[in-house]
């Protein structure tokens, strides 16, 4: 069973509402984690995301200045931070397809819908550090892959057309907490 060592790593947390935040807080310390930054708008969680260096992110959509999926496109500018990579958990009380489908379009690696289980949260938390997903670049889009599974099978309307895909290097400080036991 793998296990992973929460205290290890830094978490930040970015949404407008301050009893969400607290309610993240409590159960990311319930986990074992130790390090949990707060912003409370997009603006002030890009800053902390470049101050604090956080192994995750965790963020609402809906915020003030400016929303989680500009905060995510900030962060996903390959040339324009320290962690283009960090693994970022997308909140929402709105769950409908065409949301997932922007939030994905982002660069968001996990969409979590509210309102917050533990449960939820700990198996998004779980899958961004144990099944790490590829990061790809290609002229319009830097992220995690956005397919799930890799198949070459696949012949649908959404398949990758022309222009080739680089599967981006990633070192990930996730590495640290992985064991096993």
């Amino acid at each position: 069973m793998l296990r992973i060592d929460f205290n290890s790593l830094r978490f930040l947390v970015v949404d407008d509402n301050a009893h969400m935040r607290r309610i993240l807080r409590t159960l990311l310390h319930g986990f074992g984690a130790r390090e949990v930054y707060e912003a409370e708008d997009g603006a002030s969680g890009f800053e902390a995301f470049n101050h604090f260096l956080p192994d995750i992110i965790i963020t609402d959509w809906a915020m003030p200045v400016f929303d989680g999926l500009e905060l995510t496109q900030m962060i996903r500018q390959p040339e324009g931070n320290s962690n283009p990579y960090v693994p970022i958990i997308m909140m929402t009380g709105h769950s409908e397809k065409r949301r997932v489908t922007a939030a994905r379009d982002a660069g968001i690696t996990e969409f979590l819908a509210k309102p917050v289980s533990a449960k939820g949260l700990y198996e998004r938390i779980v899958n961004v550090v144990v099944n790490p997903r590829p990061f790809i670049r290609t002229k319009t889009y830097f992220g995690p892959d956005r397919r799930r599974s890799a198949t070459s099978a696949y012949t649908g309307p959404e398949r990758r057309k022309g222009g080739k895909a680089d599967a981006a290097k990633n070192s990930t400080a996730l590495e640290k907490v992985r064991s096993t036991g």
